[in-house]
């Protein structure tokens, strides 16, 4: 229970990675303020879930695409608990297509979705907790697309890795106020989303590609940001942590790449 006695924001709760980070903060001892979308049929489900592990859980519905939905989810979480001791900062929005056929306006609506929303937040919550004077956790939830030029997914690669960026000096700027500031960088997770972009054959075959012989899990995502999140990471700060089961480097294990005459 290494985050007893915390209070933590999730932004993106109803499913997927969100809820796998609640699920496993909640595990951990934090009670949590859970954000979706208004009208999601999902957040309530995910808020049962948490109060099932005994842990206190609000929730507050809210567009965190725009400043005014962030500054109407703050304002709402601090005046129903007071404080915001960790922010899980988990807004995306992704469209496939090729580069010169992609819309300007979709274009725009990634990099406000993705990054921008990822600015407001941040900056929202780290100046509640630098009035709370004591410190605090900031995990953004990223993507190994920041790193990897993947077809079709240059304007979602564009905004994860401008995040990453501005975590690092997020990460500077807040060091003096103790809050520590990093972010996780999933691979391929199996999340509803991925089941409603992919067939299930695809889905299945490949994730038997992959170097774990599978998708990777939300959960997994959840305890990462829980380590984030507790004072094992005190000292942890400005960082990227991939946890991709090596999806980022699946074409370099040796079935996939050529060996040399010795080596055979």
């Amino acid at each position: 229970m290494k985050l007893a006695g915390k209070i933590a924001l999730v932004t993106g709760a109803g499913r997927g990675i969100g809820k796998g980070c609640a699920i496993e903060l909640a595990k951990a001892g934090a009670d949590l303020v859970l954000n979706e979308r208004p009208g999601s049929p999902d957040i309530e489900i995910t808020a049962e879930e948490v109060r099932s592990l005994g842990r206190k859980c609000e929730v507050v519905e809210a567009n965190v695409f725009s400043r005014e939905g962030c500054e109407e989810l703050v304002a709402t979480a601090i005046a129903k608990v007071s404080r915001i001791d960790i922010l899980i900062s988990n807004p995306a929005f992704s469209r496939r297509g090729p580069f010169l056929e992609y819309s300007p306006e979709l274009f725009e609506q990634t990099i406000q979705g993705t990054l921008t929303s990822g600015y407001h937040m941040s900056q929202l919550v780290a100046r509640e907790m630098v009035k709370q004077g004591d410190g605090g956790k900031i995990v953004f939830i990223s993507s190994v697309h920041g790193e990897m030029p993947i077809s079709g997914s240059f304007a979602y690669g564009a905004a994860k890795a401008g995040l990453n960026h501005m975590m690092r000096s997020i990460a500077v700027e807040l060091s003096e106020y103790g809050i520590n500031v990093n972010a996780i960088e999933p691979g391929w997770i199996d999340t509803p989303g991925e089941h409603v972009a992919f067939s299930e054959e695809t889905i299945e075959a490949e994730g038997r590609k992959l170097p774990f012989r599978r998708l990777g899990r939300s959960d997994e995502i959840g305890k990462a940001a829980a380590f984030l999140s507790s004072s094992d990471a005190d000292y942890i700060t400005g960082t990227v942590l991939p946890v991709d089961g090596l999806f980022r480097f699946r074409h370099c294990l040796p079935e996939k790449t050529p060996q040399p005459k010795d080596a055979q």
